[in-house]
């Protein structure tokens, strides 16, 4: 009560200045009609004065701007985030591999070709990947928590209506588009969840959450597999979609860390935007065409930049390189996962065996994703610059690794192919979003993620089915797997030589630029030196004195 009443009674004098502060306002904005009309309104400068004349409402109010950052907590409530992460990853980002244990029942089902089989866990990661603007817009919306529950809602039922589907078609729209958005909207709130409650500890963070891939890559084959001799496909489908519908619990344990802003009269951004659309029908009257044209791109280029960050394509080289390099690895990434078990039974291996090859891989994750955690999470490696070339060894290791699969079709061959494939995959899944976090601010990290979300699924889009066309017309899937060990190496390549060359020349401006200034810091102590060589040395007193020895 004593505190209360010294800030009410330090808070007397801005209040009184505010009131004379609207008066004078009112006084202003009578004083001309044609100021009132103008659009081009100071009202956000007033506004910063009258939040600086009532600091009490900015403290204590949950609507505030200073409620939109917050100090990680690295820790507590934080892990929770992280185990919901691990089995939303687990149920959105694995779940396009396990297709692959009915490509030839629905092939055969639908009498369809490798090239139309293929779009539907094509479609279905493109747009799990693709939907990251409306994410974004949902996520600044409503929040994580509700966007994750939306997602889940989403993906379940679209995979159970697509039990029901009689056409290769009404798959593509409900496994396909329906079923990718709900992944879409649970998988990446998630990942934008978990940054905000872990910056020291982001690394072992990610690379914890990561294992969530591996634990799906590693159940869901095994339970596809018993699903579809249990029940068939269409069964199947069915209970996947009640399976889907634990991301609503899992998004509901994200609790944000605050409340989120909003722009109401008193934060000044609602009126603002309200006296824009009043002004708007002026300007289209002036200046017709031209004027809407303006108007669009007003609101258009604002939208991009917030929800996918075009801006940083040009500011950030970073940035830049590494969307670059990872949409072009997309192109084959996910490509084996979809053809790894089509390719062992048309040679002769046994569904279960090669069920368990995929189960194999996931367990390679699960073990590789959590000891790179601990690894990445040590105080060494804290702030460290050496995750993005990590990453692209990674890659290349990675997009060699296909040549093996390539080689022969035993078991003995397949498993070797999997262990190196399943260990550069766990490292570039543990590094994934860590290298996109060091390369741009959290603050722009769903937009980042967003625009490299679109990119990555054109790739994502274009891969199985340019695969499946390739076995069409080759009819050998070793085809697939060398087309797809070129486009991961060279992407490795890209990324290591592009941030090698960014950061020499980075350095190179650094020492440039410390050299002018160690050359003008010596500047002023040269001419010191000079004018205290001379400043001693009157004549005028060393003829006085002269006089007086004379004397």
């Amino acid at each position: 009560m004593t505190e209360g009443a010294e800030i009410h009674q330090t808070l007397q004098p801005n209040r009184a200045d505010a009131t004379r502060t609207s008066s004078l306002r009112a006084v202003e904005t009578d004083s001309g009609p044609a100021e009132t009309a103008s659009c081009e309104s100071e009202e956000p400068d007033h506004q910063e004065e009258e939040s600086s004349n009532y600091p009490e409402v900015q403290h204590h109010s949950s609507t505030g701007p200073e409620d939109s950052v917050h100090v990680a907590p690295e820790g507590g409530w934080g892990w929770v985030v992280v185990a919901a992460t691990v089995l939303v990853l687990a149920m959105t980002l694995a779940f396009p591999s396990c297709i692959g244990i009915f490509y030839t029942d629905l092939q055969n089902d639908f009498q369809a070709s490798n090239t139309e089989t293929s779009w539907v866990p094509a479609i279905m990661m493109a747009v799990l990947h693709a939907g990251g603007p409306l994410c974004s817009v949902l996520v600044e919306r409503y929040g994580c928590r509700a966007t994750i529950i939306i997602g889940g809602i989403l993906g379940g039922l679209g995979m159970a209506a697509s039990s029901f589907a009689q056409t290769i078609v009404e798959l593509y729209i409900t496994a396909g588009i329906i079923t990718g958005m709900g992944f879409s909207l649970s998988f990446q709130p998630s990942i934008t969840m978990m940054g905000h409650y872990f910056v020291r500890r982001r690394a072992f963070a990610n690379a914890l959450s990561s294992t969530g891939t591996a634990l799906g890559l590693s159940t869901l084959p095994l339970l596809a597999n018993y699903l579809l001799s249990s029940f068939g496909w269409r069964g199947s489908f069915l209970v996947l979609g009640g399976v889907l519908l634990n991301c609503c619990v899992c998004g509901a344990v994200m609790r944000p860390l605050g409340a989120k802003p909003k722009t109401d009269g008193r934060n000044g951004p609602t009126d603002n935007h309200h006296l824009k659309n009043n002004c708007l029908p002026v300007h289209q009257e002036r200046e017709g065409l031209k004027g809407r044209l303006r108007a669009t791109l007003s609101t258009v280029m604002p939208f991009l930049r917030r929800h996918m960050a075009f801006d940083l394509l040009c500011s950030n080289p970073y940035f830049r390189a590494y969307a670059l390099g990872v949409s072009w690895m997309m192109l084959g990434f996910v490509v084996p996962l979809v053809y790894l078990v089509p390719y062992a039974t048309a040679y002769g291996m046994e569904q279960d065996r090669a069920a368990l090859l995929m189960a194999i891989l996931g367990l390679i994750n699960i073990i590789v994703r959590p000891a790179t955690a601990l690894v990445f999470g040590l105080p060494r490696f804290r702030g460290s610059h050496c995750f993005a070339y990590l990453f692209a060894t990674a890659v290349l290791i990675n997009g060699l690794s296909n040549c093996i699969c390539g080689m022969g079709t035993s078991f003995s061959v397949l498993l070797a192919y999997v262990i190196v494939f399943g260990f550069s995959m766990s490292l570039i899944g543990s590094l994934l979003f860590t290298v996109l976090m060091d390369t741009v601010e959290m603050s722009r990290f769903p937009s980042a993620l967003g625009l490299i979300s679109i990119m990555e699924s054109i790739m994502l889009l274009l891969g199985p089915p340019l695969a499946g066309i390739l076995v069409d017309t080759t009819r050998q899937y070793a085809y697939v797997f060398f087309a797809c060990s070129i486009t991961g190496s060279t992407a490795g390549l890209f990324i290591m030589l592009s941030f090698y060359w960014l950061d020499r020349k980075k350095d190179q401006g650094v020492k440039s630029s410390s050299t002018h200034k160690d050359t003008n810091t010596l500047k002023p102590s040269i001419k010191m030196t000079i004018d205290c060589d001379y400043s001693p040395v009157p004549l005028h007193s060393k003829n006085d004195r002269d006089r007086e020895t004379d004397l």
